[in-house]
């Protein structure tokens, strides 16, 4: 697929008697005449940078709700895409005198919107959670605004170094980053299927909006029409004594947002769940509450979440250690990197300069250390620590990320916790806060440098798009904040959404820093059993992937024993309509389905965060 975009260079075209250096010189000059846009039309525009602001900031809103719901954030480079193309649709309708944006321009307000709406809030909806979760006290919001802001641009600055290396030198596939490329083609080129996707996603977002508001919201007008869906269709069974309805979440929750992401996550992944958490609720959950290893019913995912996390966590690491390929890869590339000829004068100006890079990491360096000690308590050493622990981890992220379009970012910060157990024993805040900067930073690299592959792909200036992104990251800190303590007021609404990812973290944190004895005899069995099962899926994944068909997901059986049956459930049935959608209709599904499932998993989390911020605001006003 990347060669057809035109970025590459075929055999013939390259002298095969040319040095490695001067061939990489030769692909830039070849991409520099051929492929490159930025000169022609504008791209870096103050309506380019509002709508990616304004798009990111909500997204990044929507990404915290899906963060405390169900513990994982989507990419929002194609929505963001397509939500600015039907705007601007909109406006021209409104304004015909204004013109049409570029191509560039809305891959410009894609790095912006992705900045804003994916980088910033990852940090929030897992270590600060855990961290509210322990102590059972917000961070202020100072310390947690100016953390965020600077994780967030440790991201983008650490993107600078590894542009040129893996997109224009080795020309990694980063396939989220061509999806979104092609579809700025397509809507660009009036490309009647992708109008069509455009408006779909519109539809289902605003479906999905409805379903969040008849299902979280609690309005007067809505009592008066009856218009509220039930949050929870329980289901009544026994089970071995136990009342069914009194486990926890045990039924069927009305959202299209969790059947929206059982579509995008597919039927390995969402069959696991239903299975891993049919095991929970059938077999041992029952079992553990009659033997009085769990206190009571409603205990179970507290009791079942170290099992849980044990399998994600073993798995994850083991998945990165047999990778071992790409993280020598990653670093054999630093070398590779400096024997490359300068980028002629042409192709200097449009890179990000080394200059910027040392510019933006040494202030961003030494606030981070001073932070991490003055809020909480980090050494100066253990601070740097994270800083280079942040830079060597992204290389290996990143890498992984352009070949397989799958970042690392559990095992990335799962390493840093393991690392600061081992320095700083017994130091809860410590394990967590360190991993916070190593995984948000992380992250955020990794997504940049998406967004710069569709920018090389569609002949973007470079420099323009990190100075779209380097804004992106203000816009979305300014919104994700205040929303996190708006939605999450205190340690009690965090613990009603139940969240998988801060309990993971918590749990993880725990272990770590306060022993083994700490956890529940019965549930370290559950550790070593759930650790032994991620270790082998993990390993049958990669040494016999014919196998995976007939294998579960060590993900999607860790994550059925940290939620609620209800979102296990959910997950299936997105994926079963997915499936019953395929063998219908492939090329309608394939055309549809993700923007769909897109479009109602960002309308209901809006929605409900919306929801939410509106209750807590009313509350305080009581």
């Amino acid at each position: 697929m990347v060669a057809s975009t035109g970025d590459t260079m075929t055999e013939s075209t390259i002298d095969n008697g040319a040095s490695a250096s001067d061939k990489i010189a030769a692909a830039e000059e070849h991409w520099l005449k051929n492929v490159y846009q930025g000169d022609k039309m504008p791209q870096l525009t103050m309506r380019a940078i509002l709508i990616g602001g304004v798009l990111g900031s909500l997204m990044s809103v929507s990404n915290l709700y899906t963060t405390l719901k169900v513990g994982w954030s989507f990419g929002v480079a194609i929505t963001a895409c397509v939500m600015s193309y039907v705007i601007w649709k909109v406006v021209r309708l409104v304004l015909p005198k204004s013109s049409d944006m570029t191509i560039l321009e809305n891959n410009c307000m894609q790095s912006t919107a992705s900045a804003a709406g994916y980088s910033t809030g990852a940090t929030l909806g897992t270590a600060f959670g855990a961290l509210l979760l322990i102590t059972g006290q917000h961070m202020n919001w100072q310390t947690v605004l100016i953390w965020t802001l600077v994780t967030a641009l440790l991201g983008v600055f650490l993107a600078v170094p590894m542009k040129r290396q893996m997109i224009n030198v080795e020309q990694l596939p980063f396939p989220s980053g061509i999806a979104a490329a092609e579809t700025l083609r397509s809507l660009h080129g009036a490309c009647v299927e992708a109008v069509q996707q455009a408006y779909a996603l519109v539809a289902a977002l605003a479906g999905g909006a409805v379903v969040g508001l008849l299902g979280k919201g609690n309005f007067a007008w809505q009592q008066k029409l009856g218009l509220k869906l039930p949050e929870l269709l329980p289901f009544e069974m026994k089970l071995q004594g136990v009342q069914g309805s009194a486990l926890p979440g045990f039924g069927f929750e009305p959202s299209v947002l969790l059947i929206g992401a059982g579509m995008i996550v597919g039927m390995r992944v969402s069959i696991s769940m239903l299975i891993g958490s049919a095991i929970l609720y059938f077999l041992v959950g029952p079992a553990m509450i009659n033997a009085g290893q769990i206190e009571a019913p409603a205990k179970l995912i507290r009791w079942a979440l170290w099992t849980g996390t044990a399998m994600m966590v073993t798995s994850g690491l083991t998945a990165f250690a047999v990778q071992w390929k790409v993280i020598a890869r990653s670093f054999s590339s630093l070398r590779g990197g400096n024997q490359s000829k300068p980028a002629s004068s042409d192709i200097s100006k449009i890179e990000v300069p080394l200059s910027w890079f040392i510019a933006g990491m040494v202030p961003l360096t030494i606030a981070m250390i001073a932070l991490e000690y003055v809020a909480f308590s980090i050494s100066i050493p253990l601070g740097l620590l994270s800083i280079i622990m942040s830079f060597l981890l992204a290389l290996v992220a990143c890498r992984t990320t352009g070949e397989t379009d799958t970042t690392p970012i559990g095992a990335m910060g799962k390493i840093t916790q393991l690392t600061y157990a081992a320095l700083a024993p017994s130091n809860i805040t410590t394990n967590l806060m360190a991993a916070s900067v190593t995984a948000n930073t992380v992250s955020s690299a990794a997504d940049l440098l998406t967004d710069l592959k569709s920018g090389y792909l569609l002949g973007a200036n470079a420099r323009q798009q990190f100075i779209a992104q380097f804004i992106g990251v203000f816009f979305g800190t300014v919104a994700v904040v205040p929303a996190w303590y708006l939605m999450v007021p205190n340690k009690a609404t965090l613990e009603a959404f139940n969240p998988p990812a801060a309990n993971m973290w918590r749990a993880v944190a725990e272990a770590l820093s306060q022993g083994i004895q700490y956890v529940p005899i019965s549930a370290r069995w559950g550790i070593l059993i759930g650790g032994t099962v991620g270790i082998l899926l993990a390993l049958l994944d990669h040494f016999a992937p014919k196998l995976r068909q007939f294998t579960p997901s060590a993900m999607g059986l860790g994550l059925s024993w940290v939620v609620p049956f209800q979102n296990s459930f959910s997950f299936f049935i997105g994926a079963l309509i997915a499936s019953l959608w395929s063998k219908r209709s492939h090329r309608n599904a394939t055309l549809f389905m993700i923007p769909v499932a897109s479009g109602a998993i960002a309308g209901e989390s809006l929605a409900c965060a919306i929801i939410a911020m509106i209750n807590a605001l009313s509350a305080l006003g009581k």
